[in-house]
């Protein structure tokens, strides 16, 4: 008995000593010796980085750039541009009905001796814009043996000054007159239509340059995970040679490092397309495609903030300042214009001219005085027609008035879908706001997540298999956050562009 107590007191009392010794290597493991001619190998690699490094400025293709090049070059806003000049060119032409005009004609006929007539007339006519009225001065010299005596004038010739005046039809408005103010109404359509025309342009340009920055982002992010995949199966590699982890985890790192290489290669190819698809927006001064330079890179997202006051702008631009409802209550102009005139063509019409003659050569101060222009020289007219039924004029009236009310219910949709359209936008930007809060907290939260893996597989708690997810989840998260903010943006430009406007603040 107490030779066997003393063989277990001769146990114990170096276990005791022990136990101290091997306490703190279990709280602090250490790796194996290094194999001669391998490099240390990493206890860790680095996350995915929270904000990208600063690029040069000088390769920064900014939306500012992308702007001043759309509104200098494109064709699309050059051609927009055409169309206020076909306005104003369509406002000279109804001028032209204002314009004095000239004529002269001559005739002479002699047979056998005989001067049967001698006929030469000669007119300048001056339509003055007020109530219709033609001014109306002349010449005419018709002399000869077979002269109607109606149109007889003395051998020196006949002068006429006078006027033509309606009374009834086109005293308020005529033809002349209705198309000059349709024409400058035109002018007003043109410009909204240009408006709008740049404004889509814009849109789609807009559009394709956050495609462009995603695309860009994406590929970013997937070329630092193969990076560092590629750095984890070396990493892995070298601790399977030291004998510090299983072979089959180098296998499932390269598996990763693979599956990453794979989509870097078709982000590429994205990127690509994204390229080409904005460089349809980019054109010279010479009128030439350009193409975007290979090193240009977007710039970051400013994701501007629409507050309840700029929002209340940009509701009153919509309601008062849209290039559609411009366009259309120019259009409601014209009718109106256009039915006046029908209205005017209801009436009967009746047109007085009077003219004062006088012998051609009234300027020599022997001409007798009953022969100058007097009172008691003249010409006087009266014509009056008036349809008795007034079918075709009714039913030009009728017509205009359909397209009046069309034209009115037409006004009264768009305002209710632009005032929808625009607040619609609004509260994808509020949700995408939300959004992209919540979306940051959870990337950090993600990060602490890999964080804390990563030191669990340095304590040989943890696996590749679960680093690589992770990692992966982080990197989905990003990828999301990236397009959370390119689709701001284009919610952004989408705001704008239903608005009527390109920025808050611009008088487009």
């Amino acid at each position: 008995m107490r030779i066997r107590f003393s063989v277990l007191t001769s146990w114990l009392t170096p276990l005791a000593i022990l136990l101290p010794t091997l306490a703190t290597l279990a709280q602090t493991p250490r790796l194996p010796a290094q194999a001669p001619g391998l490099e240390p190998a990493p206890l860790q690699t680095r996350q995915l980085a929270r904000d990208r490094p600063p690029v040069d400025t000088a390769h920064i293709f900014s939306l500012q750039d992308l702007a001043e090049l759309v509104f200098a070059n494109h064709p699309v806003v050059k051609q927009a541009a055409l169309l206020s000049e076909d306005a104003r060119s369509q406002v000279q032409q109804a001028r032209g009905n204002f314009d004095p005009k000239i004529g002269s004609g001559f005739d002479r006929k002699i047979f056998g001796g005989t001067d049967y007539y001698n006929n030469w007339a000669n007119e300048l006519k001056v339509p003055i814009w007020p109530g219709g009225i033609d001014l109306k001065v002349g010449y005419d010299r018709m002399v000869g043996t077979y002269v109607n005596p109606e149109y007889r004038t003395p051998l020196k010739g006949l002068a006429i000054a006078g006027l033509s005046v309606p009374l009834g039809q086109g005293l308020l408005i005529d033809a002349r007159r209705s198309t000059l103010r349709q024409a400058k109404l035109m002018v007003n359509a043109a410009e909204a239509d240009q408006v709008k025309q740049i404004n889509e342009v814009w849109l789609e340009a807009a559009q394709a340059y956050w495609t462009w920055y995603y695309t860009y982002q994406q590929m970013l992010l997937i070329q630092e995970g193969v990076e560092l995949a590629e750095t984890r199966f070396q990493g892995t590699s070298r601790r399977a040679q030291l004998g510090d982890q299983a072979p089959i985890d180098s296998v499932e790192a390269q598996i990763t490092v693979q599956d990453r290489l794979v989509q870097f290669e078709q982000l590429q190819v994205e990127q690509q397309n994204a390229n080409l698809l904005l460089s349809n927006y980019l054109w010279n001064k010479d009128g030439q495609p350009a193409e975007l330079p290979a090193y240009a890179v977007p710039q970051l997202p400013t994701l501007r903030t629409i507050d309840s006051l700029a929002f209340e702008e940009l509701q009153d631009f919509a309601a008062n300042r849209h290039p559609t409802l411009l366009k259309l209550d120019a259009k409601i102009r014209q009718l109106g214009i256009e039915e006046r005139y029908r209205r005017e063509l209801l009436k009967p019409t009746i047109n007085v001219s009077g003219y004062l003659l006088s012998r051609g050569d009234f300027y020599r101060p022997e001409v007798p005085g009953y022969y100058d222009f007097g009172r008691d020289n003249y010409k006087v007219g009266v014509d009056f027609a008036f349809p008795l039924f007034l079918r075709k004029e009714r039913g030009k009236l009728w017509q205009t008035r359909i397209k009046v009310q069309d034209a009115n219910l037409e006004q009264q949709n768009s305002r209710r879908m632009i005032a929808n359209q625009v607040s619609a936008k609004y509260n994808g930007l509020k949700a995408y706001e939300r959004q992209l809060a919540v979306q940051e907290q959870t990337i950090v939260n993600q990060r602490i997540l890999l964080q804390a893996e990563l030191q669990k597989f340095e304590l040989g708690e943890s696996t590749i298999f679960l680093i690589n997810a992770r990692e992966s989840k982080l990197i989905e998260l990003r990828l999301k956050q990236e397009s959370m903010r390119a689709n701001y943006e284009k919610s952004l430009a989408e705001l704008y562009y239903y608005a009527g406007t390109r920025t808050l603040g611009r008088d487009e």
